[in-house]
Formats: structure tokens, sequence, C-alpha cells
């Protein structure tokens, strides 16, 4: 199969390493341009470029394909399949039609629910049972299109943002590697009901609310690892939490219940969390022990309450 791939992130090379391991023609991989990060700001590859260069694949990064060159660049490669995943871009229907079997999405979700650009942390922080990945062809709405494959595994207690990308990575990867050996394939419709929309998660949004129930935060907590961190304030400091667990306890919302070597147990809206690990603005992630050796919280501290 002579394949164009579109992605950016890890989650998108994942699923290149397998359709270049499966054995399939890659002429032509697009991804994002290279943006500027670390303390020095400098222009990186994603990791989707990164593989393509030492697979020797051309790259190629336009800011948008609905010009008439970037098109003509597309079409020249003669495509069976564009396969797209966390690419970032619109893709034009003069795009969309190209390929012989069009172009199709690696989403990680189980549409409808959780179309758009967030589905990991939205599932989290909902609080839903299981996840999944679904191979959907692609049309000009957004992950509106019939779906091809669907997997789905449960989200376990302990789950992450993190955790979850890998498994949804891994599933992704193998999806797509059984899509291409068998198309064409038949398409389902997705449902009217039950559509969900995942926002783009944005950094104001990490911030904790203790008004809220302890198995609501300690989602949140899990949803925010490891971008951006869940961000909790006291005494106008930003502490980031990385490790919670639910515990019975009761008191004042956002008042410090407990301190030991273990966690630092905070009462919030209803029940209470056991923090496990922390991080001060400009400091490491530290088991609680260690953080309190250079950050003294004890019993009756308050964290603060936003708005």
């Amino acid at each position: 199969m002579r394949v164009i791939f579109a992605g950016t992130p890890e989650f998108a090379a994942q699923a290149l390493q397998a359709i270049i391991q499966a054995g399939h023609e890659v002429p032509l991989v697009l991804t994002q341009p290279d943006r500027p990060a670390g303390r020095g700001m400098v222009l990186q590859p994603s990791p989707v470029k990164k593989l393509a260069l030492e697979k020797a694949i051309e790259v190629f990064q336009p800011l948008s394909l609905k010009d008439a060159a970037a098109q003509q660049r597309i079409a020249a490669i003669g495509a069976d399949v564009m396969v797209v995943a966390a690419y970032g871009l619109i893709l034009p229907q003069v795009v969309l039609n190209m390929p012989r079997f069009g172009c199709l999405n690696i989403h990680a979700s189980l549409l409808p629910r959780w179309r758009g650009a967030a589905p990991i942390q939205r599932a989290l922080l909902a609080g839903d049972a299981q996840t999944g990945v679904c191979i959907m062809q692609m049309e000009a709405g957004l992950d509106t299109g019939p779906v091809l494959l669907r997997g789905a595994f449960p989200i376990d207690s302990a789950d992450t943002s993190a955790t979850l990308h890998d498994r949804l990575a891994e599933l992704g990867s193998t999806l797509i590697i059984e899509a291409l050996g068998h198309l064409p394939l038949p398409a389902e419709p997705q449902p009217a009901d039950g559509v969900t929309y995942a926002q783009k998660i944005e950094k104001a949004e990490a911030l904790i609310d203790w008004r809220k129930s302890a198995a609501e935060l300690d989602r949140h907590i899990r949803a925010f690892n490891p971008f951006p961190g869940a961000q909790a304030l006291i005494g106008g400091q930003t502490i980031k939490l990385w490790r919670a667990s639910t515990v019975d306890a009761q008191g004042e919302f956002g008042r410090i219940l407990a301190v030991d070597r273990s966690a630092i147990v905070v009462a919030c809206g209803e029940g209470a969390l056991a923090i496990g690990e922390l991080q001060k603005a400009g400091g490491k992630r530290l088991p609680v022990q260690q953080f309190l050796a250079g950050n003294p919280l004890k019993a009756g501290d308050r964290f603060d309450i936003p708005g």
C-alpha cells in the first residue's frame, strides 16, 4: 500500500513506525512546522519528523493545505491512502478526495464520544469507564466520518493521561495496520446520539478547585498528568500535584487535615485527597517526604480557593 502519513506528536510517530515495519511504502510524511521548545526556545522537529528523517522519508511541513502548491505536491504522490494521526491541520475536501481509499484518521476515543482535540484528557475528567481508538474515514466535518474499525479497553482507577496515551497509541498502531491490510472496509456511520466534543486543554483549567469532590479532583490530577500538571495555590504560591488518592475524611475544603511522610491529606467539597507527589515552581517532582523537607506544610494550613 502506498501511504502518505500526516501526524505530529509521539502518538502519531508510533503509528508511522508500525506502518513502516508492516512493509507499506511511505513516500511522503506531512507534519507541523518545527516549534520552539525548551529553555532556549530552540526550534525542535516533531517526533514524526524525527522518525521520517531517520527512515529517509521525504518530509513536507506546510502551514496550510488550502493552497494549490501544497495540494499539487500531495497529488503528485499518487497515494492509495493517507493516514492521519494528531496532525493539527484541517484537510480540505480536495485533499480528502486525492488518495484512492481516501484519508483514514486514528482517533483516540470511542466515537461519537469525544470528537476533537483532547479526547484522552476529557475522558478522564468525565470519569468515563472505558476508552479506545477508532479508525475513521475522514470527511469535512470534525471527526464526523464513518468508523471502519474500533477497539476499546477499561480506564483503570490509576490511569493518567500519560498511561492512557501509551495504551491508546499501541492500540491505534495495531488497528491501522489491520485496516490497511483489508481496504476497502465497510464503514459504519456514527450515531447521532452520544456526541460530545473534546475541547483543547487550556492551562487555566489545571487549577484545582477544592470545592469539588475528592473523586473529581483525583480525576483532575490524573487528567492533567503530564500536561500541564494540576495546580494548587497556597499563600499565592503555585504547587503542582502529580499523584493523589481519595480518602474517607471530612473538613473545610482546602484545609490540610493531616501530614505524614507518605501523604498530605486535604479536605475537599466531599471527601479528601491524600497527595503523594508534589512540585513547587521551578523545582522537581518529589514524593511528600522530600517535598516537606524544603516546604514545611502542616495540619491546619489551607490551600487558596480560586475565584
